[in-house]
C-alpha cells in the first residue's frame, strides 16, 4: 500500500477527478491505479475569502508499488502506507472462570467491553444510569418540566457525558496503534456515517448515537458480556493492596480481581469512596466558565468568507484562545456549530451547562465553552478533593443566581464586559433549556475568572468579526470541561499506583477529554486487562 498526502482539489470537483489527480501525482497509467481509499479529508479556511481546496490523504494500492516508491524515494508526501488495522493482543481460554467487572459505561467503559468481549473475557458492566431510551427520557424531563433524575441525566446512563454532547471524534492524542481507527470502525459497523472514518473533524450526533451506543451493547451481551443498568457501585473490596471486588447499592457483593474503573468526570461519590477506601487519588487542574452563544450565520461568514454556507463544508466551528494580564489561559472549549447550550447537572439544587449539536447542525447558534483554566493547590488547596468541592460551591451558587429553579444565570457579553446587569435579550436568543435569567454572572465565578474572560471577549472579537458583539449570550457556569481529580496509575501496567487489580481509566480517572480519547483509553486497559488476566492463570 501506498500512502499520498497533501493532495489538493477544488472544493466543487467532480467524484472522478480524484481518481486522475491520484495517477497524474504518482505519473502512472489508470490501469496501474487498483484501488484508493481516502483516509482522510479537510480544509484550511484560515485566511477569509481566499480560496477554500480540499486536502485529501489517500492511501491506495497499484501495479509495480514497489517500483513507484523508489521513483519518489525523495518526496516526503509518497510513502508505503501504515498498517491501521486492529490486532486483538489476546483470547481469553474456553474455561475462564472470573469475570472482569467494568465501572461506568460512557465511551471508555464501552470500548472496554467491547475489547474484552471481543477477546473472549465476557465482562460485566456495572453502569448507575439507565439504558439509552429511558435516559433520554429522563433528560428531557429535566430540560422540558424542570424535574432531575440524579442517576439518568446528561452525566449519568448508557453512553455517559459524551452522548450529550456533539458526538465529536476527533482529538490531539498521541495514537501511533492506531487505536482511534478501531474506535471508529466499531462505531461505524453499528451504523454511524461512513463519513467518519475520513473528515477531519467527524462528528455523528446526539439522536444518531444513541442508537450506535445501543447497538454496540448489544454486541457485548451477544460475545457473552453482561451490561447491568442501575447499578450503582457503593463501595470497593480491597484486600492487602488489591481488588477484590465491588459492593451494589442493593447490597450485591461482585467478585473479580480485574476491576475498570471508567468512571465520568461527575462521579463524585465515587472519587470519595476510593478515597476513603485508600486509592490513591490526587487533585488535576480543569477548567471554569460560561456557554457563550452566537448566530450560526456570523461564525460561518467569519470563518468561511464567501464560501459560507457552503453544502460540503456545513457549519463552521472556531477555536480560541488568549492569555490574560493576570496570567490565566482564557479559551474556547467544546465548540458545538449549529447546537443548543443543555442543562448536565446531575445533583439536585445545582446548575451546570454544556453544549450539544445534532448531525445536521443546523440550529440557529452556535456555542462553545469560553473557560479559564484553573490549578489544583494554586486556586483549589485542600487535599485531592478540593476541586470537587468548588466545583460543587460554584454549581449551587449557579442554582441561586438563576432562581433555584434550574434555570441557568446569563448575561448579554456586552454587559458582561462593562460590568453592567443585563435586563433584556437582544437579538440572540438563548437556547438552554429550562430557560436563562438574566443579571449579572460576575458573582458565579472566581474574581480571577471573570477578570480574565472579560479582556479576553474583545481580544476574541477581534480574531472572529462579530464575537464580542453587545448581544451575543453567556450562560452559567461551565464546570466540568474535565475530571477534578486524577486516579493515578501505574505507566507500564494501567493498575493503580497502590491497588493492584484496578485499572482507572478514561475522562473520570483524568486520562481523557472526549469521546475518541476515552474509547482509545478503554481499548489500552482492556488489553492490559486481558494480558494480567493470562498471566495469573498461567503463573498459577
Amino acid at each position: 500500500m501506498i500512502r499520498i498526502t497533501e493532495l489538493q482539489l477544488p472544493l466543487d470537483h467532480p467524484v472522478e477527478a480524484l481518481r486522475l489527480a491520484i495517477v497524474k501525482r504518482l505519473k502512472i497509467k489508470d490501469s496501474d491505479l487498483l484501488d484508493f481509499t481516502v483516509f482522510k479529508r479537510s480544509y484550511d479556511a484560515r485566511k477569509k475569502n481566499s480560496e477554500i481546496t480540499f486536502v485529501y490523504i489517500i492511501d491506495l494500492s497499484a501495479n509495480n508499488e514497489e517500483k513507484i516508491l523508489s521513483r519518489f524515494a525523495n518526496d516526503k508526501n509518497i510513502r508505503p502506507a501504515p498498517d491501521t488495522h486492529y490486532y486483538p493482543v489476546a483470547q481469553a481460554p474456553a474455561d475462564l472462570s472470573e469475570h472482569p467487572l467494568v465501572i461506568g459505561f460512557g465511551p471508555c467503559g464501552l470500548f472496554a467491553a467491547l475489547t474484552l468481549a471481543q477477546m473472549g473475557f465476557k465482562p460485566i458492566v456495572l453502569e448507575r444510569g439507565k439504558d439509552v431510551r429511558r435516559r433520554t427520557k429522563d433528560t428531557w424531563a429535566l430540560w422540558r418540566n424542570k424535574v432531575l433524575t440524579p442517576e439518568s441525566n446528561v452525566q449519568f446512563g448508557e453512553g455517559g457525558a459524551g452522548l450529550f454532547s456533539d458526538g465529536k471524534l476527533y482529538s490531539q492524542i498521541k495514537d501511533p496503534k492506531f487505536y482511534g481507527r478501531k474506535v471508529m470502525h466499531e462505531f461505524v459497523r453499528a451504523g454511524a456515517p461512513e463519513e467518519i472514518m475520513y473528515v477531519s473533524k467527524p462528528h455523528i450526533g446526539t439522536f444518531r448515537l444513541t442508537g450506535v451506543v445501543a447497538a454496540m451493547r448489544e454486541e457485548i451481551k451477544a460475545l457473552g458480556g453482561e451490561v447491568r443498568f442501575e447499578s450503582k457501585v457503593t463501595d470497593f473490596l480491597i484486600e492487602d493492596g488489591r481488588i477484590e471486588g465491588v459492593t451494589l447499592a442493593d447490597g450485591e457483593t461482585l467478585r473479580s480481581r480485574y476491576v475498570v474503573l471508567a468512571l465520568g468526570h461527575s462521579s463524585r461519590d465515587t472519587f470519595r469512596k476510593i478515597h476513603e477506601r485508600g486509592v490513591y487519588v490526587e487533585a488535576k487542574p480543569f477548567a471554569v466558565g460560561f456557554r457563550i452563544e452566537h448566530p450560526q450565520s456570523l461564525i460561518d461568514d467569519a470563518r468561511l468568507g464567501k464560501y459560507a454556507g457552503h453544502q460540503e463544508l456545513g457549519a463552521a466551528d472556531y477555536k480560541v484562545v488568549y492569555h490574560a494580564k493576570n496570567g490565566r489561559a482564557v479559551y474556547s472549549f467544546c465548540m458545538c456549530p449549529g447546537g443548543t447550550v443543555v442543562a448536565a447537572t446531575s445533583e439536585p439544587n445545582r446548575v451546570v451547562t454544556n453544549g450539544m449539536s445534532q448531525y445536521s447542525r443546523n440550529e440557529r447558534n452556535a456555542n462553545a465553552g469560553i473557560v479559564v483554566g484553573i490549578n489544583p493547590n494554586e486556586d483549589f488547596p485542600g487535599g485531592p478533593l478540593a476541586g470537587v468541592e468548588l466545583q460543587e460551591r460554584l454549581e449551587s451558587r449557579a442554582f441561586e443566581l438563576g432562581g433555584s429553579d434550574y434555570c441557568a444565570p446569563g448575561q448579554l457579553v456586552g454587559d458582561f464586559i462593562r460590568g453592567k446587569a443585563s435586563s433584556e435579550f437582544g437579538e440572540v436568543e438563548p437556547s438552554y433549556k429550562p430557560g436563562v435569567r438574566l443579571g449579572d454572572l460576575a458573582p458565579s465565578l472566581p474574581d480571577y475568572v471573570i477578570e480574565a474572560i472579560r479582556e479576553a471577549l474583545p481580544e476574541f472579537g477581534k480574531q472572529i468579526r462579530g464575537f464580542d458583539r453587545d448581544d451575543a449570550i453567556l450562560t452559567g457556569i461551565e464546570t466540568r470541561t474535565s475530571s477534578p481529580v486524577r486516579i493515578t496509575r501505574d505507566h507500564e501496567t494501567l493498575q493503580s499506583l497502590n491497588t493492584r487489580g484496578l485499572y482507572p481509566a478514561g475522562e473520570g480517572a483524568g486520562y481523557a477529554g472526549g469521546i475518541l480519547s476515552a474509547g482509545v483509553d478503554g481499548i489500552k486497559v482492556a488489553e492490559a486487562v486481558a494480558k494480567a488476566m493470562l498471566a495469573d492463570l498461567q503463573g498459577q
